[in-house]
């Protein structure tokens, strides 16, 4: 039934990972995309959420699943909803810990959308009896 079906370019891209596990350079943020916001004279508060956020523990090799909240008040550009998705399921075979990998997302966002400012915060699965949430935030300054 699907056996012509042909992948699109960032589909391509994401896929790269599959079925092995690699270091975070891997991960290529020109899946990323976005949109012109129209109305960059008013603030907006935009907030993406997954619970399907995998990456894998650099020490075990075994998945960590997460919750992940993306939140951000765009400036001149939206991030586009497809590209995210498949730019988050490129970190699927990625060995990086849980620290790393949200800093990571907020600043190839920051990058390819130049927001007011952003918040990623990933709310990691409980591993031995350990709950770990991760937050960490853009304020729209260079450092």
């Amino acid at each position: 039934m699907y056996d012509n079906r042909k992948p699109g370019k960032i589909e391509v891209k994401a896929q790269r990972a599959v079925g092995k596990t690699f270091t975070p350079e891997i991960v290529d943020s020109s899946i990323l995309e976005t949109f012109p916001y129209e109305y960059p004279h008013r603030g907006v508060d935009v907030v993406h959420m997954t619970n399907e956020f995998t990456c894998v523990c650099p020490f075990s090799g075994l998945p960590d699943f997460a919750e992940l909240i993306i939140a951000y008040v765009p400036n001149k550009k939206c991030i586009e909803l497809k590209s995210l998705k498949y730019y988050l399921y490129s970190y699927r075979q990625v060995k990086i810990f849980n620290e790393h990998v949200v800093n990571k997302i907020l600043d190839d966002l920051v990058n390819v959308s130049k927001p007011r400012k952003m918040t990623v915060t990933g709310k990691f699965t409980t591993r031995g009896g350990i709950s770990t949430t991760v937050s960490a935030e853009y304020n729209g300054k260079k450092k």
